[in-house]
């Protein structure tokens, strides 16, 4: 997992634009939700590259990667990678709005075709 600090690319007068992935092949962008309490991932990608911004609410991502846990908490405004091969679930904190912008088979009719579910759930 890689959280990055995103910072505008500009500013004026009218508002902000801001920059969160630059330099890469997306093949999809999919707009998700997360109730407050509830869990969604608890799976693998062996070939998907999977960014995570949160546009509204907080939510906990867990990863685990070769044997290493991994959390952080991400806000309104905060992006982070995860890795193929890479476990990871995201759990609500607040009801919480998200972009999941993927490099890989993940999107439309390949959207389970690279996944994979963890038997042991990491929330």
């Amino acid at each position: 997992m890689i959280k990055y600090k995103i910072k505008p690319s500009f500013t004026d007068k009218r508002g902000v634009i801001t920059d969160l992935i630059e330099n890469e092949n997306i093949n999809s962008i999919t707009s998700i939700t997360i109730k407050k309490g509830c869990v969604r991932g608890n799976h693998y990608h062996k070939k998907t590259w999977q960014w995570n911004y949160v546009v509204s609410g907080k939510m906990k991502l867990i990863t685990k990667k070769n044997k290493k846990k991994k959390s952080c908490v991400l806000r309104a405004g905060e992006l982070v990678l995860v890795s193929p091969n890479e476990e990871h679930a995201l759990i609500g904190i607040q009801n919480c709005a998200c972009l999941v912008f993927t490099k890989g088979p993940r999107g439309g009719k390949e959207y389970e075709s690279d996944t994979y579910r963890v038997k042991k759930s990491l929330a």
